[in-house]
């Protein structure tokens, strides 16, 4: 019987995900990649406890939060963040073979993908169909199956594995472009001196000051946020929950001292997760 940690990652193999994971994990042969379909299929895998963990994306320096990401881990889910990753994106027009732009009728890919590299494609490809797939790998590997006239945004490393041409490489719209994987466990890490805490905040009313009253908690314990966002609450429109990203661990004092004055003044902050920060010196 294998005794190899099973890490289920947004698949198939070629994705961005999964390139995320072999930077991260240092001896990679210590472990069972577990591809899954769809982002939700690898955090409820999480939760059923039918692997070790698993890695997701969920935030992008252009496009910001993967919002089923996000929703889901608020929502639906009760796995907690225990490590997270950021590695920089580049993009390729991908097919079956190299053809000029003007005969490509349709590009396939992730829509964040596709968002990436929108001025490459209103410039390039005006005319080409946007279809969407779960992943950029998956988009990919469905390329394998259609005619020569349709095209692919993915990694080097996917069309490598379907045997497939680069049509064109760096299409990104940024050089800068970043995407932020977090690790998913069942349990909380522990301080390392260099943490990150994740947390939702659900109002119990929408009124006037309601926002400021949870980042004052925060300012006056001077509290670093890298990250505040909103979500819609899945209630009525106009319903908002905030998504904040805070420097230092859930058991630090003022950490903790601030989560604990929210819960006076908010109807429920979850903790999505304590975890390492990651620092770019971590890469392999």
């Amino acid at each position: 019987m294998s005794t190899k940690k099973k890490i289920a990652y947004l698949g198939p193999p070629g994705t961005f995900c999964e390139e995320a994971l072999d930077k991260f994990i240092k001896d990679i042969n210590q472990i069972e990649k577990v591809p899954c379909p769809t982002v939700v299929e690898v955090i409820k895998s999480v939760d059923r406890g039918e692997v070790y963990a698993g890695l997701v994306p969920l935030e992008n320096s252009i496009e910001g939060l993967v919002n089923i990401t996000q929703d889901i881990l608020t929502f639906e889910s009760e796995v907690k963040i225990i490590g997270e990753i950021i590695i920089p994106v580049k993009h390729s027009l991908i097919g079956k073979k190299k053809i000029r732009f003007d005969k490509i009728k349709k590009v396939i890919s992730h829509p964040h993908a596709t968002a990436q590299c929108r001025n490459f494609l209103t410039t390039n490809l005006k005319g080409a169909e946007i279809i969407a797939a779960n992943s950029t790998a998956e988009a990919v590997k469905i390329l394998k199956k259609e005619d020569d006239d349709i095209a692919a945004i993915g990694t080097k490393i996917a069309a490598k594995i379907y045997n497939l041409e680069i049509i064109e490489s760096d299409i990104e719209d940024n050089n800068d472009n970043k995407t932020r994987f977090v690790f998913l466990g069942n349990s909380l890490q522990q301080k390392t001196g260099k943490d990150k805490t994740s947390i939702v905040c659900f109002l119990k009313e929408d009124k006037p000051g309601s926002l400021y009253n949870i980042l004052k908690e925060f300012a006056r314990r001077d509290i670093n946020l890298t990250c505040l966002e909103s979500r819609p609450a899945k209630k009525d429109l106009g319903d908002y929950v905030f998504i904040m990203d805070l420097d230092g661990h859930l058991h630090d004092k003022n950490i903790f001292e601030a989560i604990e004055a929210l819960r006076k003044s908010v109807y429920l902050v979850k903790i999505l997760g304590s975890y390492p920060k990651w620092i770019e010196s971590n890469m392999k």
